[in-house]
């Protein structure tokens, strides 16, 4: 399984998924025109991951701002990470923020109430 790469821009953040240690990250701000088109490859990514590999699969977010259809986005992929947990895999989020910005403490919490998998809210250390 190949990595992938995604360059972030003002609008988009930069993406990373290393299929040897299960980490995918994404850090910056998610606004892209579309969001169906820009997470496409990323959500077939976490698909292809959780079909093809036995290893645990770790979210790690430094987002700083999502608009809705990114949230629709990130979505589908919690709920990719939620079956494969509720099939035994291991999944977990860990979510950095700013502790300035509670917008997004607010909605990194919003997401956690819908997931039953390990889901960690921490302050960034910057």
């Amino acid at each position: 399984m190949k990595s992938l790469n995604v360059t972030g821009s003002q609008s988009t953040p930069t993406i990373l998924c290393n299929p040897d240690n299960g980490v995918m990250s994404m850090q910056g701000d998610s606004y892209p025109e579309n969001s169906f088109e820009f997470f496409g490859e990323v959500i077939e990514w976490v698909e292809q991951f959780l079909q093809r590999s036995s290893q645990p699969l770790q979210l790690e977010l430094h987002l700083i701002y999502m608009n809705t259809s990114s949230v629709k986005a990130m979505m589908d992929i919690f709920d990719l990470m939620e079956a494969a947990f509720a099939a035994s895999r291991e999944v977990s989020v860990r979510w950095y923020y700013d502790p300035d910005n509670e917008r997004v403490v607010e909605l990194a919490e919003e997401f956690k109430e819908d997931c039953s998998f390990p889901f960690d809210i921490l302050p960034h250390d910057e």
